[in-house]
C-alpha cells in the first residue's frame, strides 16, 4: 500500500483553486497538516490569533466531509514537518511557495530538514496570481515602480482556477492535536472564516455590481468588497476573483488595480527582504522624530483615537473595535502619525499589524512606506493629508465620525469635522496638535534633509 503524501497548509486555507493539492492529489493520498508556530502567532494579535483558529476549524469541517480531517500539530516546523513524514512514510511534502521573509527562510530549514531523510518538499502554486520574482523590467531588473509592473503583470495573465477537488482526493490522516479554542478576539465581532464563507461573500459583492470606481474611498458608506482577510488567509486564490472580474467594466478594472498593488507590494518585498523593517529609501532616515515619552504618549492618543481630529479618531476606533479599517482612513491616519505627530512609520505599522485582521506585511509595510514618502512609488514627503478636509471630502455626511465617535454624535456636518468651533464637545479631546503648525515643521524638516545631501 503506497503511502501518502503530505499537503502542508499555510496561506492557503482552501480546498478549491489549490494547485499544491491538485499536486499532491496526483501522488496517491495526501495527510493535511497545519503546524501551530509560535514565531508567527507570538508577534499576532489576538483577533488575528481568533480568527486563524476559526479558519483551521472551518478547514477541518470540510475536510472531514471527505475524509478523517486536519492534522494539527504544534512547534517548529523544521522538526514537526519531518516528524510527521516519518510517522506515515511520506516521501513528497507539498506547499503553496511562501515569498515572505520569515516563510522563505523557514522552508529552507524545513526543505534541509526533510533532505536528510530523503523526503523532496515540492513548491506548487503561491498566495499570489503572478509569483513574485517572475516579472522583470526590460533590464532584467526587479520593478520599483508600480505602474509599469501592473501593466506587465496584466501583460503576462495568469493560470484559470486550479480544478483541485477534496471529493477527488483520497484523504489520510494521523495522530492530531486539538484545534485550540484561541484568545478571543477581544470582543471584536470577526468575519465569519472559512472557504466556503469567503466564496458566499465574494459572490454576494460581485453579484450586487458595485459602483467601485466610485465609492472606494467612502469609508461612510459599506461598500468595499472586505476581502482583504480571506485573502490574507488564502482562503479565496486572487486567481478565483480575477475570473469573475471583467476588465472592460471600468469598476471591475479599478478592483484589478487593486489586486495589483498587492502584488507588487509582495514582489517588492521578496526582492527587498529588509524593507519589512528598514527604510526602502534610506535617504529620509535623517528625519527628526519623537522620541522618549513625547512618542509614546502621542502614539498612545493616536492609537486609542483621542487625537482631536475626528476623522483619525474614527478611523483608529473602527480598528480597534472590529480588527478592520477603510482604505482610506488607513492613508489619513498613517499621514498623521507620520506628518503630523512625528511619530515614525514603524510604531504605526506595528500597531497595524498586531490589530488588523487581514494585517499582511508586505502590504502594510509598503503601504506605511508609500506614506511616509520612503517607500516605492513613495509619496513626495511634502504630500500631507489634512485631516479635516480629508474627512470632510470623504465622509461628507460625517456618518462615519458619529458612527464611531458617539461624543460627536450631536453635530451636525461641518462641525462634526471640526468640532473644535463650536466649543469643545464634552468627553472628546481638543486638537492634539495644530495641523498647520505640524505641517509647516514637517516640510522644514524635510527641506533640511534634503540641503544636507546636496539635493
Amino acid at each position: 500500500m503506497s503511502t501518502p503524501s503530505i499537503l502542508w497548509f499555510r496561506r492557503d486555507l482552501r480546498l478549491h483553486d489549490h494547485p499544491a493539492l491538485l499536486a499532491a492529489a496526483q501522488d496517491g493520498a495526501v495527510l493535511p497538516l497545519f503546524v501551530l508556530d509560535d514565531a508567527l502567532l507570538a508577534p499576532s494579535g489576538e483577533a488575528r490569533v481568533q480568527f486563524l483558529m476559526d479558519s483551521l476549524r472551518a478547514l477541518d469541517a470540510d475536510l472531514r466531509r471527505h475524509g478523517p480531517g486536519l492534522v494539527v500539530r504544534h512547534g517548529r516546523p523544521e522538526e514537526v514537518v519531518p516528524e510527521v513524514a516519518r510517522e506515515v512514510g511520506a516521501r513528497h511534502v507539498h506547499i503553496s511557495a511562501d515569498y515572505g521573509p520569515y516563510g522563505a527562510a523557514r522552508d529552507e530549514r524545513v526543505e534541509q530538514a526533510l533532505g536528510a531523510d530523503g523526503v523532496e518538499l515540492v513548491r506548487t502554486g503561491s498566495p499570489y496570481a503572478v509569483a513574485p520574482g517572475r516579472l522583470r523590467t526590460g533590464g532584467g531588473q526587479p520593478y520599483r515602480v508600480y505602474t509599469p509592473f501592473s501593466k506587465a503583470w496584466i501583460d503576462h495573465g495568469w493560470r484559470a482556477p486550479a480544478d483541485s477537488d477534496a471529493a477527488r482526493t483520497t484523504w489520510a490522516g494521523a495522530e492530531t492535536q486539538a484545534i485550540p479554542e484561541g484568545p478571543g478576539a477581544g470582543g471584536i465581532d470577526l468575519p465569519p472564516a472559512g472557504e466556503t464563507a469567503a466564496r458566499e461573500a465574494w459572490q454576494r459583492w460581485i453579484a450586487s455590481d458595485p459602483a467601485y470606481d466610485d465609492v472606494r474611498d467612502r469609508p461612510d458608506l459599506d461598500a468595499t468588497s472586505r476581502m482583504s482577510v480571506y485573502l490574507r488567509w488564502g482562503q479565496l486564490h486572487p486567481r478565483t476573483l480575477l475570473a469573475d472580474l471583467d476588465a472592460r467594466k471600468p469598476h471591475h478594472a479599478t478592483y484589478r488595480k487593486e489586486l495589483a498593488w498587492r502584488e507588487f507590494y509582495a514582489s517588492v518585498l521578496f526582492e527587498w527582504p529588509e524593507s519589512a523593517r528598514e527604510y526602502f529609501r534610506p535617504e529620509l532616515k535623517g528625519l527628526p522624530y519623537a522620541e522618549g515619552d513625547e512618542r509614546r504618549e502621542r502614539l498612545a492618543a493616536w492609537a486609542e483615537g483621542r487625537t482631536g481630529f475626528p476623522i483619525v479618531d474614527a478611523g483608529m476606533r473602527q480598528l480597534l473595535a472590529t480588527g478592520w479599517m477603510h482604505n482610506r482612513v488607513r492613508m489619513i491616519v498613517a499621514s498623521f502619525l507620520v506628518k503630523d505627530l512625528q511619530v515614525e512609520w514603524q510604531h504605526g505599522a506595528a500597531h497595524f499589524m498586531r490589530h488588523l485582521v487581514d494585517g499582511d506585511l508586505a502590504s502594510n509595510q509598503h503601504n506605511w512606506q508609500w506614506v511616509a514618502g520612503c517607500g516605492t512609488d513613495a509619496a513626495p514627503y511634502f504630500r500631507i493629508f489634512n485631516p479635516i478636509t480629508q474627512g470632510s471630502k470623504f465622509d461628507p455626511s460625517g456618518d462615519y465620525i458619529r458612527r464611531w465617535v458617539p461624543e460627536l454624535s450631536d453635530l451636525a456636518k461641518p462641525l462634526v469635522h471640526e468640532p473644535w468651533k463650536s466649543g469643545p464637545p464634552e468627553g472628546y479631546p481638543s486638537p492634539i496638535v495644530d495641523h498647520k503648525v505640524a505641517r509647516e515643521e514637517a516640510l522644514a524638516a524635510y527641506q533640511a534633509v534634503r540641503a544636507r545631501q546636496g539635493d
